[in-house]
């Protein structure tokens, strides 16, 4: 029978984050390419062209954007990078040595630990030695989740914070250049461009991770070190910042600057979440578990924040009086 540990012990390997980190680029281009080509598919003939022109820009910028939104926030917030492939591989050999040197182990757990020098391990393997080391020789090989302490969350926060920013602007940045390249009156479709990136961030990432932090660091004041209140404490938090006052204050900010400044026709309007809003805080999910220590999260990260990069750069918005015909993921016409 295989220990529960054992299970977290097998995804806390820094060695299957570092591989899964690798393929993410490949992962998301592969991705936004078919979601490309069934959006093209299925226009119509006439307007192929144009629709593959400008999801075509909107997912590139988004994409591109995603995927360096790691490296630019660790760069702003001088929060370390992750470690590269190689510098755990070195790791892995000079702690497997040190403890084939230091004791008389089986066979089976000497072969798996030669193994675990530059391998991803299976479950079962992972399990064979929790049964064989002792705590502390196995958190050599792979340590614990380390639970974020109230003097580093605020540049969890900050680091978190900036990765999901980079590609809601990016999404931006691409849906002005789409609507350049294809529409006559472009300008007139930059004010819901910048209110949908202002309602992903601020209701999707930026309050999430707020509210969260916050719950981090009343739990930290009151000495309470239980996961699963630090867990409950930080979707609560969420659910009242994030999903409540994010989406209030997106809602604020756009219709009492955004569509005076930007807009003809400016008039009152309101955002309201939906399912693919509800479904994207999922990212919340990863937001937990990197400030409870969860490194393997971090992969599902630029997938997450993409989703609203690309809503941005469509200018998604299901209030709109003359919404147009915007394609975007559970939903086939708005």
């Amino acid at each position: 029978m295989i220990k529960i540990s054992s299970v977290g012990k097998y995804l806390d390997q820094p060695l299957l984050t570092a591989k899964i980190n690798k393929q993410v680029p490949t992962v998301l281009t592969l991705a936004s390419s078919a979601f490309l080509a069934k959006e093209v598919h299925d226009s119509p003939k006439e307007s192929r062209k144009k629709k593959g022109i400008q999801l075509g820009i909107i997912l590139a910028a988004t994409t591109i954007s995603a995927i360096n939104a790691s490296k630019i926030a660790s760069f702003l917030t001088k929060r370390p990078m992750s470690k590269t492939i190689k510098q755990i591989y070195l790791e892995n050999e000079k702690v497997v040595e040190g403890l084939l040197e230091n004791n008389n182990l089986p066979k089976e757990v000497t072969k798996i630990l030669n193994k675990s020098k530059n391998k991803i391990l299976g479950i079962k393997e992972v399990d064979i030695l929790n049964k064989n080391l002792s705590r502390k020789d196995l958190n050599r090989l792979i340590p614990d989740p380390e639970n974020i302490t109230s003097k580093d969350i605020f540049r969890e926060i900050g680091w978190l914070s900036i990765f999901g920013a980079v590609p809601v602007a990016g999404g931006i940045a691409g849906g002005i250049i789409a609507d350049k390249a294809t529409e006559k009156h472009w300008e007139n479709k930059v004010s819901n461009k910048i209110k949908e990136g202002l309602y992903q961030y601020l209701a999707n990432i930026f309050m999430c991770n707020i509210g969260a932090g916050a719950a981090l660091g009343l739990l930290e004041k009151f000495n309470i070190r239980s996961k699963s209140a630090r867990c409950v404490g930080m979707v609560s938090g969420i659910i009242l910042t994030g999903v409540v006052g994010g989406s209030a204050i997106a809602n604020y900010i756009s219709n009492k600057f955004i569509n005076p400044l930007l807009s003809k026709h400016p008039q009152k309007e309101t955002r309201t979440p939906e399912l693919l809003d509800l479904g994207l805080h999922t990212d919340d999910i990863a937001t937990v578990s990197l400030l409870s220590g969860l490194k393997w999260i971090e992969p599902s990260l630029p997938l997450l924040y993409a989703i609203s990069g690309y809503r941005a750069g469509i200018g998604y918005r299901n209030n709109s009086p003359d919404k147009e015909k915007q394609s975007h993921f559970l939903c086939e016409k708005c």
